[in-house]
């Protein structure tokens, strides 16, 4: 069993909490992962991209090679479209809808979903409606989370578990709320695949 996932982004949109929950339902799920992270600027709107990489067996390197990513994790559509190049040819994008405008020179939200739209294999959700739906606005990334569960080699039970996990601080609400988002992106996935 192997799962090698780009997750992108923007700072700010919750990257880094998407891979911590994934680590830790990984491990409770004794797999081996090892991941890489480059972020960009130091905060908000900067790109974030992590490699990860969870196996039952060992593994070598923690970077994905070009067209090897069994899946793309993007929690914003432009910034799919920037890793396309490492989705394998059986590969799965999971990408939300609603653009994260960052930069002047955005391109046309439109022609971004068309170019995604192309893609044999691929998830388009709006996560942000969806988390508002749910009452909270900032579990968006928790949605796109539930959206690519499907897609990774790892029993729901305990992306659910690290997800208790990694918002066990915050109280058990924001651990509901978050829940209840990463169930609402898997339905979704499982209406839509």
């Amino acid at each position: 069993m192997k799962t090698d996932i780009i997750l992108a982004g923007v700072g700010g949109q919750g990257i880094l909490s998407i891979a911590a929950t994934l680590g830790t339902a990984a491990l409770s799920d004794n797999l081996n992962i090892k991941q890489a992270e480059t972020h960009g600027m130091s905060q908000r709107g900067g790109a974030v991209v992590s490699h990860m990489r969870i196996s039952d067996q060992t593994i070598a390197s923690d970077l994905i090679p070009l067209g090897k990513a069994d899946l793309i994790l993007a929690v914003e559509p432009m910034e799919s479209l920037r890793y396309l190049p490492f989705l394998s040819e059986t590969g799965y994008l999971v990408t939300n809808t609603t653009p994260f405008i960052n930069i002047p020179n955005y391109p046309e939200v439109e022609k971004v979903m068309e170019e995604i739209r192309k893609l044999p294999r691929f998830i388009a959700i709006d996560a942000d409606r969806i988390a508002k739906e749910i009452g909270n606005a900032r579990a968006s990334n928790m949605v796109m989370l539930g959206a690519a569960s499907p897609f990774i080699d790892i029993e729901f039970d305990k992306i659910k578990e690290g997800v208790r996990s990694i918002f066990d601080r915050k109280g058990d609400e924001i651990i509901d709320l978050n829940i209840r988002a990463l169930e609402a992106g898997r339905d979704f996935s499982l209406q839509n695949k």
